[in-house]
């Protein structure tokens, strides 16, 4: 049974945290980078939270993710996001370094955090992300170069008894209550036949654009990020680029109506009662979920933590876990204790095989449908 465990991890989804179906893989060994693991003065906020972290590179030719952990000017808050880009790093590399200076100012350096009104919050977030957004495109543009790169963003703001998650695209967010995994955020994703892709969908299709293979416009199969400017601001150059390369008609395009943009940068945004149950908290880049369960996760770091306490190591095995089970993409970790549990006195946990062999037959199945749905509801 762990062999055939092993197998299907080669090709099934996450039953958790949804990812690409991928039906090819390189066999290219992925190669790890090490980086430095942040110290708790520059990334701890509250006192009692310990963090870890770590990035990977699988068989990618660029390492297009990264991680960001901050403490200061968030009035007690701390700031924890995940980057993961395409097509180029620049993106990235923009958003690491702008996101958190917005979100400060339109957070009121932490104030609106703790004044706990979600919807002061919620407008402050999403109007920090459309202005980092906004920014990133012009750059791109004055770049002069004909970058086409994007990146997904998610961040978490911790604090003693409260989680904010602010989340654009298909990393994913997952807490350890009890021992049990919970999944707090949903893919941004143009296939499957949950809630969340089949709003992404229909948004889509009503802005003027198509799904071909799970894809927008049968080119990215991410449908919220930053940047992809061919998606915003520049999507008439798209249709043009379309037809000089022979993947669509002139009389195809000419019935092309565009009231909107086909990707956007608007967050989701969650609040999270941190409660004594709640033991860490997971962020993750989709390299980790797309081979990797939530409750795997959970499982493999409560008995890291078990073992020896050591966050740094627990989320440096979990990220080696993705590699174990192939993980051809780049994974990004971040992991924080919030120092609520005494972990020598945890049982051991065990991983149940049939629940989940059977949870990732029956994501495969849903997402195949998915995307089958999703290519008749193209023009």
């Amino acid at each position: 049974m762990a062999l055939l465990s092993q197998q299907l991890q080669k090709f099934l989804v996450s039953s958790s945290c949804t990812g690409n179906l991928t039906t090819s893989k390189k066999k290219s060994k992925p190669k790890a980078i090490a980086i430095d693991a942040p110290s708790p003065s520059d990334s701890a906020g509250v006192a009692t939270i310990r963090w870890g972290s770590s990035k990977l590179q699988g068989s990618r030719s660029e390492m297009e993710d990264d991680f960001l952990l901050r403490s200061d000017n968030l009035n007690g808050f701390a700031f924890a996001a995940v980057f993961d880009g395409h097509a180029g790093f620049s993106s990235v590399q923009f958003l690491r370094n702008e996101l958190y200076r917005e979100c400060v100012e339109a957070l009121q350096g932490g104030l609106l955090l703790s004044g706990r009104d979600f919807s002061a919050i919620t407008g402050a977030l999403q109007k920090a992300f459309k202005s980092v957004d906004a920014k990133l495109l012009t750059w791109l543009e004055e770049m002069g170069n004909n970058d086409e790169s994007g990146a997904t963003a998610t961040a978490v703001f911790v604090g003693n008894d409260l989680m904010i998650i602010s989340h654009v695209g298909d990393s994913c967010v997952a807490i350890s209550r009890s021992g049990k995994a919970e999944v707090l955020t949903s893919p941004h994703r143009p296939y499957g036949n949950n809630k969340s892709s089949l709003g992404e969908i229909r948004r889509i299709r009503e802005a003027g654009g198509w799904i071909v293979n799970g894809r927008i416009c049968g080119d990215i199969s991410v449908s919220r990020a930053f940047g992809d400017a061919r998606f915003k601001t520049k999507k008439n150059e798209m249709l043009e680029k379309g037809v000089e390369e022979g993947r669509w008609t002139q009389k195809f395009v000419s019935r092309v109506q565009f009231s909107g943009d086909l990707v956007t940068a608007t967050p989701d945004i969650y609040q999270v009662d941190l409660g004594p149950d709640v033991e860490f908290i997971l962020l993750a880049s989709d390299g980790l979920w797309d081979y990797v369960s939530s409750s795997d996760a959970v499982t493999i770091v409560r008995n890291q933590l078990r073992q020896h306490g050591d966050v740094q190591l627990a989320c440096e095995a979990l990220a080696q876990a993705a590699l174990d089970r192939r993980s051809q993409d780049n994974v990004s970790i971040l992991l924080a204790d919030l120092g609520k549990t005494d972990w020598q006195r945890v049982q051991p946990q065990q991983q149940n095989v049939f629940l989940e062999v059977g949870q990732a037959f029956a994501t495969v199945v849903i997402v195949s449908i998915g995307i089958w749905v999703s290519s008749f509801l193209s023009p």
